[in-house]
């Protein structure tokens, strides 16, 4: 249904089908919860550095290969351009609308890399969402992968642009925009990605059941490991927060239920199956730590990390791992049944 009247029930009518407990006791939060106890407890425990380079070009791979081969079985219509469109329109608008709030406490470099760190998009938030699907045998369709990879870049040039409109010293600290494209569409996340996704959509059927087993089967574990080292990470970047004080915590707590909750909404008026509006949801609601950090990097120096990589990966990460995801599931279950 395209453009459907809400059933007004589902405000009124949560049904979860896992408890809080329950969802807690998950092998992928549990190996979360692991590492932030370990920093706690002020453990020596270190995932290897060259394993973690690894472990998160299979984890991106095996995500876009498995996109491009259900996107290989989708034919082209408005129902898979539809979301891929809005989730592009909503990488550029979600920056612009960020960076007036947080401009009241940060200067223009750092309001420039947190605008586009929550214009652009997690993909260990979405593997993770994608996982609590899988495991409920909800589908949902290959091309929100292609949505994925479409929402990183369009924020990290809206946010850089922001940074060189509102910077009074702009001719002085001049920013080369062929570096910035560079960055931003050969950066090593966002390419294999793609390049995965494209594979998988060429891919024949053969080739894609005998590599079934590798990017399949082997993914939920090599998941537990990732989110074990996130963990250990995410808890070390509490401290970086200090300097933002209670605003900055309250936006990165704020940002990923305002912003979803609207996602939610512009899925249900627009007809988005059950799993796509709930990914939409998670995409829209999450914050990069990965690829944004690596444009911002080279691009804008002056924008200090511990602000936006610590809101994004110290706070709304957690949040989103631990009571976003089960919440905006909850919600898209009772509003789309």
């Amino acid at each position: 249904m395209i453009f459907g009247l809400p059933k007004i029930k589902f405000l009124f009518s949560f049904r979860p089908d896992m408890s809080p407990l329950e969802y807690l006791l998950q092998p992928a939060i549990l190996f979360f919860l692991i590492g932030i106890l370990a920093v706690i407890v002020k453990s020596d425990l270190e995932i290897p550095e060259s394993f973690l380079k690894v472990l998160s070009l299979y984890l991106l791979f095996a995500l876009g290969f498995k996109g491009g081969t259900e996107l290989q079985k989708t034919p082209m219509s408005m129902e898979v351009l539809l979301p891929l469109l809005i989730a592009t329109a909503a990488s550029f608008v979600i920056p612009l609308i960020v960076y007036p709030i947080v401009r009241r406490k940060f200067s223009v470099p750092d309001s420039a890399a947190v605008a586009a760190t929550y214009g652009s998009v997690s993909a260990v938030t979405f593997m993770t969402a994608a996982s609590y699907l899988d495991a409920r045998q909800i589908p949902f369709g290959g091309y929100m992968v292609a949505a994925l990879a479409l929402m990183e870049s369009p924020a990290i040039l809206t946010g850089l642009v922001l940074a060189r409109w509102n910077d009074t010293n702009s001719g002085k600290n001049r920013l080369s925009w062929a570096s910035v494209l560079h960055e931003c569409l050969a950066n090593k996340s966002v390419l294999i990605l793609i390049c995965s996704l494209l594979a998988g959509m060429v891919t024949p059927a053969s080739g894609a059941k005998a590599l079934q087993p590798f990017v399949s089967q082997l993914f939920p574990g090599m998941l537990c490991f990732f989110l074990l080292d996130l963990g250990l990470v995410a808890a070390r970047r509490i401290a970086d927060l200090r300097a933002g004080g209670i605003f900055s915590v309250a936006f990165a707590l704020a940002f990923p239920i305002i912003s979803g909750g609207c996602a939610l909404l512009i899925a249900y008026f627009c007809g988005f199956k059950e799993g796509d509006a709930f990914l939409f949801a998670i995409l829209c609601a999450s914050g990069s730590y990965i690829a944004v950090p690596a444009a911002f990097r080279a691009a804008l120096p002056a924008a200090n990390p511990s602000v936006y990589v610590g809101l994004a990966l110290g706070v709304t990460f957690p949040f989103n791992l631990l009571i976003g995801i089960p919440l905006a599931y909850t919600i898209v279950h009772s509003a789309w049944h």
